[in-house]
């Protein structure tokens, strides 16, 4: 059981960092970059995006990590767990993998490379408001749904943690 304590504690770490890297984004830099023109904001998220697409380490251990440590606490928990426990840990791993990292594989990720692949500086007015159009409003819908699920899982996988 320990071991298996251990694994789960680096997997509420890892996905409360991630919970806090889309909060972040939720409340902070969108709304920062929110106000600049068309250009700006685009070129302003493909800078941030590249970090990431750049697999920076930190980012790409968080990321990652918090999938691995994930499932391997499942496996880990499989006839260790019952009742409660076994479904919060359950609860919790299925709705990171299907509301944080399906939506991020199938919709953000998808839309940042569409837009890493813009010219931005030879697109006029008309093209980047469009562009804009096309990303902004799915991308920030969907980050704030990605911010709650993740939110969500970190307190199941807490509240575990507790009633272990």
């Amino acid at each position: 059981m320990e071991t298996m304590r251990i694994v789960l504690l680096l997997a509420t770490l890892l996905c409360t960092l991630v919970a806090g890297f889309l909060v972040a984004f939720s409340v902070v830099v969108m709304p920062g970059i929110q106000g600049l023109n068309d250009h700006d904001f685009l070129q302003a998220f493909k800078g941030m995006d590249r970090i990431i697409q750049d697999s920076h380490p930190l980012f790409v251990l968080l990321w990652l990590g918090s999938v691995l440590t994930l499932v391997v606490s499942l496996f880990l928990a499989f006839g260790k767990l019952q009742g409660l426990n076994w479904m919060l840990l359950l609860f919790a791993g299925g709705l990171f993998l299907l509301g944080v990292q399906v939506p991020t594989a199938t919709i953000n990720i998808p839309l940042n490379n569409q837009l890493q692949k813009q010219e931005l500086a030879t697109m006029p007015p008309a093209k980047l408001e469009a562009a804009r159009k096309h990303f902004e409003d799915r991308w920030i819908r969907w980050n704030i749904i990605r911010t709650i699920v993740a939110t969500l899982t970190s307190v199941l996988l807490l509240v575990l943690l507790m009633r272990l």
